[in-house]
């Protein structure tokens, strides 16, 4: 199913899918759910250098942030703070990186990416060439049941 919505080019109308088969957004939740509504989920990501690693993906497929009417993109944003913040209380990283590029998969997605100084990329990208990987032996260990932590941190904020 498809629908039309109104950009804010005033000019141009995007087409919304609520599924794209090739999309690997829309076949799969795209990691361990740990809250979901009507319009997007926020997944954790199974990676072991970064604990705490989300993302928020919508739910519909659309490729991106200004396909949304504006009440949506605003709800998108707060749900990607909410992460933020989630992630910042439970983890208290030395930054937080945000991120949207979409480049190998074109569904609207943000990463929300704990990071620590120690961290195997830091203050690199985490795309980027990996570092010494000496540095990894001093990075702070996430606390005790984090998983749980964040899912309830998340629900509270949301």
């Amino acid at each position: 199913m498809t629908k039309k919505i109104a950009s804010h080019h005033a000019r141009h109308t995007r087409t919304v899918s609520e599924r794209v088969p090739a999309c690997v957004l829309c076949r799969t939740v795209g990691g361990t759910v740990l809250w979901r509504d009507s319009d997007c989920r926020v997944v954790l990501i199974r990676d072991a250098d970064y604990p705490g690693y989300c993302r928020v993906i919508w739910n519909t497929h659309v490729k991106e942030m200004t396909d949304l009417p504006p009440l949506r993109r605003a709800h998108c944003m707060r749900v990607v703070f909410a992460v933020e913040s989630a992630v910042r209380e439970v983890f208290t990283p030395d930054k937080v990186n945000l991120a949207a590029f979409g480049n190998m998969a074109p569904h609207l997605h943000w990463h929300i990416i704990p990071r620590f100084m120690q961290d195997a990329h830091f203050p690199n990208p985490v795309w980027g060439a990996r570092r010494d990987t000496g540095a990894l032996a001093t990075l702070p260990r996430p606390p005790a049941k984090w998983r749980t932590m964040l899912a309830r941190t998340l629900s509270r904020l949301l």
